[in-house]
């Protein structure tokens, strides 16, 4: 009896062990205060570049914000369009690096 309950407890153990494997966090999720960040961050980019470059070459360019960091993508009529788009994002607080995959058509 006192075997199978050694053996009862080392599984369960092991179990427990497995699992909390599983629930560690690697800090990929973003909490509720992350995403509300990234969401201002990416507004506050898109009125930079409506306001420096033109509400219609920010209608055909796409913002994405992660943890400071910013994605441009889109069409835009002109390299100029894309390099001020760029300026415009570098010159928001809280971007720390932006992506530039505008492309010109």
């Amino acid at each position: 009896m006192r075997q199978v309950r050694l053996t009862l407890a080392t599984a369960c153990a092991a179990i427990v062990l497995g699992l909390s494997g599983c629930a560690s966090d690697d800090g990929s999720r973003r909490g509720a205060g992350e995403f509300a960040s990234d969401a201002a961050l990416t507004a506050k980019v898109k009125t930079a570049i409506a306001t420096d470059v033109g509400a219609g070459t920010a209608a055909n360019i796409n913002v994405n914000s992660y943890k400071g960091e910013v994605q441009l993508s889109g069409f835009v009529a002109s390299a100029e369009q894309a390099n001020q788009a760029v300026t415009a994002a570098r010159s928001v607080d809280g971007v720390s690096h932006v992506r530039n995959d505008v492309r010109v058509r």
